[in-house]
């Protein structure tokens, strides 16, 4: 189901959506977003390793910076599909604690992954001698940390915000 609500955290259809659309909008949107995203990355990274390998500024160590990244964040997709999110959609948010804890604790360690990629490639400025490949590249990879920081964001502040809500009430009950 194709959904043209807003993908920010604070929009209040999300807060409110009942976990099973939500869980379907993220894995539908973002999951299978960078799946999509990251081979072109990896492609683009090597094309321009290879071409530009000496030039100034040439991301040297990108390709495999990336491949290092999708393999990370295709495990802790992986996890959260066919472990956390279908607890989380049956109801069984006490039991979802620790992988809530766990997948936080690698959402942190993305964006550290994420911060070392940006100084990889020098804030991801292509250089002004950059082909349109290394352009592409950089344009792209900005596209990719702004999906993968909304992705992050949508999880953490409003679906598992709302499952420890949850878990607290019936702990509480």
């Amino acid at each position: 189901m194709e959904h043209q609500q807003s993908v920010q955290p604070d929009s209040a259809h999300w807060k409110q959506a009942p976990v099973a659309e939500l869980v379907d909008f993220i894995v539908n949107r973002f999951h299978s977003g960078h799946r999509e995203q990251l081979p072109e990355l990896i492609r683009d990274a090597r094309r321009v390793e290879y071409v530009h390998a000496g030039q100034p500024r040439c991301p040297v160590g990108l390709t495999e910076a990336l491949e290092d990244f999708y393999q990370e964040l295709e495990s802790h997709m992986t996890k959260e599909e066919r472990v956390l999110f279908p607890l989380l959609v049956v109801g069984r948010e006490r039991d979802a604690r620790m992988p809530i804890s766990v997948m936080r604790f690698e959402h942190a360690y993305h964006a550290d992954s994420l911060k070392a990629i940006q100084d990889l490639t020098g804030g991801v400025e292509p250089p002004a001698h950059a082909c349109a490949t290394w352009r592409r590249l950089y344009t792209n990879l900005q596209r990719f940390s702004q999906e993968l920081g909304r992705h992050i964001q949508l999880e953490n502040e409003v679906l598992f915000f709302n499952a420890s809500q949850e878990a607290e009430g019936a702990h509480d009950a």
